[in-house]
Formats: structure tokens, sequence, C-alpha cells
């Protein structure tokens, strides 16, 4: 055979390897595809007690604010890692936590959150340029910088844990499937939004959506999970059942990570995880202090502010008095969104996720 079509031969067969190598790209990780769910309903143990709620309209009225009519409102301006499981090859953090996570869950006071920090919420909505207090929501956002380093903390205190809400991008569950931060945050309402887990960039592990289980796959990354009665607990992968989530009242889960405390609260040193994801960053994570009382925290990076390595995230989420704290989606991901707005920088601009955490009020029923 002549090199002319030897040569041909090789140019026909590297554009077709191509081609096909396209087509998956854009079959797996670009066009929207509904995603197989479990689609298990987890009923609300404390349904009966009720809160306040108020209208979708007033909640547009509060977040479309005159600066000139703004009211006065509230203003707030251990232990060694332990060995775990190896990490995997999705760029989310390996567990360093054990199996057992019997302390945190046993050391819960487990006050109805209803009666819980009632001198903090208003039965008219207050909302100004850092802080919002309503019927069933108290926040309070200020920007914090520590060093090359700034973050953005919002310090929520909730009456009902269904404050605390995922948005799907477009409303849907599966893969492909992306919206902006901003745009979720305004189509749900919330009074804040940061970035979730992007569960849609991977068919692994834990998604539980506004007591909806969507998928329990094994994981070896850490899991966190919010339960109707207040309580947040990370936990690995191999830890979480979806018969103890069920029976316990699962509210959210998010699989992400690494967790950034030990299950004492402590602080960790090290972590199972590989070395851009264990080097400075932008970042989001939640955080968690008591049943109704929690944060979540974006910090910039890439640029001005230099991120943050999990050590120092570790160390952050510690000196604020968390008893647990995790890892979510970062790098360009890391969005907060305050009043419609981004108020943090993203690195790259940012980007849209498949899925959003959100705090707004309890939304009557039309």
């Amino acid at each position: 055979m002549r090199k002319a079509d030897i040569f041909i031969h090789v140019m026909v067969d590297g554009l077709c390897t191509m081609l096909a190598l396209m087509v998956f790209a854009l079959f797996h990780h670009v066009l929207p595809m509904k995603q197989e769910a479990m689609q298990v309903v987890i009923e609300n143990p404390f349904e009966e007690t009720k809160t306040p709620e108020v209208t979708a309209e007033s909640v547009l009225r509060i977040l479309s604010y005159d600066a000139d009519d703004l009211l006065s409102g509230p203003g707030q301006s251990k232990k060694q890692n332990r060995s775990g499981r190896k990490n995997n090859a999705n760029g989310k953090g390996g567990s360093s936590l054990t199996v057992d996570e019997d302390a945190q869950v046993s050391g819960d006071n487990l006050v109805p959150l209803q009666e819980k920090f009632a001198e903090l919420y208003t039965d008219r909505a207050v909302i100004t340029d850092c802080s919002y207090t309503g019927p069933n929501l108290a926040i309070t956002v200020s920007e914090e910088t520590d060093g090359n380093i700034k973050y953005y903390v919002a310090d929520i205190h909730v009456r009902d844990i269904t404050c605390i809400r995922s948005a799907l991008a477009q409303d849907t569950y599966g893969s492909g499937f992306r919206d902006s931060i901003e745009n979720m945050a305004l189509l749900h309402q919330a009074l804040l939004a940061v970035n979730g887990d992007y569960y849609g960039n991977t068919n692994e592990g834990v998604v539980i959506r506004n007591g909806v289980i969507y998928r329990a796959n094994p994981t070896a990354c850490d899991v966190c999970v919010l339960y109707y009665d207040g309580r947040m607990q990370v936990m690995s992968g191999a830890s979480f059942s979806v018969e103890d989530a069920i029976e316990e009242g699962a509210w959210q889960a998010w699989t992400f990570g690494p967790a950034l405390l030990d299950y004492d609260g402590g602080v960790l040193d090290t972590f199972d995880s590989t070395s851009h994801i264990l080097s400075a960053n932008p970042r989001t994570a939640i955080g968690y202090y008591e049943p109704g009382h929690y944060c979540l925290v974006v910090v910039d990076g890439r640029g001005e502010s230099s991120g943050i390595t999990l050590k120092e995230f570790s160390r952050l989420f510690y000196r604020m008095g968390c008893k647990a704290a995790y890892n979510l989606d970062g790098g360009n991901s890391s969005i907060m969104v305050w009043n419609q707005e981004i108020i943090n920088t993203p690195s790259g601009g940012g980007r849209e996720s498949s899925d959003a955490i959100i705090i707004s009020e309890v939304i009557a029923d039309e």
C-alpha cells in the first residue's frame, strides 16, 4: 500500500475517533438528561407543629425594597484526624471520618425549633443591607478578611427547617441541567442562596432534596444530612443508610465533602484528598451550631483573595464555634446571592450549577 494511502487511512481513522469522542461528550456531559430517580418522599414527623407563613407577594416586595425605606434590623456583624477511605476520582474530597458518628448524634439538645431563638424573629419582615428578620428567619450577612483571604458569612437562624431548601436547575432532577445561582434564587423568592454540591456532575452518592430521596448510591465521599428536627450530621459515605435517613426524617442530603470538622467538632489536620483539593481555592461550605442555627460561608479565590486550604477552612469553622461543617462544590461554582445580587467575586465570573441551597421564608400556599 502506498504511503499516501496509509496516511489517508490514518487521517480518516483519527477523524472518526475524534467524532465519536465528541458525540460521547455531547450526550454525557452537555445535553440535559433526566436520571432515574428513587423519588421516595420522607414524611415530616413534626408536621403537626405549624409556623407562620407569608405570601409570595410579600417576599417579592421585601426583595425589591427601596434603600430609602430601610428599617433598622438586628445587626451582628482537639482531635487529630482519623483514618478513612480513599478519595474518588471525580474531584470531590475523600472521607477522613470513621464509621461511628454516635457522639455527634447524641449530643444535640432537641428543643423544638419553634421554641428556640424566639427573640430573634419578628412578626413583620424587616430587611437592611446586611440582615433580615421575619416570622421564621433571622439572617445576618457579613464580609470578612483574614490576611489575603476574603470570605462571606451568612449567619442563619430558622424557626422552620423548610426555610432551608434546595433548588434544582430548571426544576428538574438529572444530569446536564444547569442554571445560575442568581436565577434559581430569583425563581424561588430566596433571600439568600449559595451553590450546592453540583450533584448532576456524577451519578455517585446521596441526593435528598426537600424531603425527597432521588439517589442513594455508594460513595467514598462524606455525606451531609439535614433533618426535619434541625440536626445536621456529617458522616462517611460508608455510614449512610437510606433506612436511617427515612426513619430519622432527612430533609436534605448532599454528597461532596470532605467533612471539615471531626465528629466531636474538632479540627481536622489531614484530609484524604488530592493535592489540588487540599490547596487554596475558592470554597463554599455549610456550618452547624445546633438545631435551628447554621451558617453558609463562601470564600473568594484565584484573584485578590487567595482562596483557602481545607486545613485553614477547618480551623475557620472551629474558631466560629461550629459543631459540624461540610465542604460543598467550590472553585468557579462558589457564589453567594443576597437580596437578588451576587455579593462575592466568583472566580472566572462564576459558573452555572445543577443545584443551589436557598434560604427563604415559609411561603403560604396560593
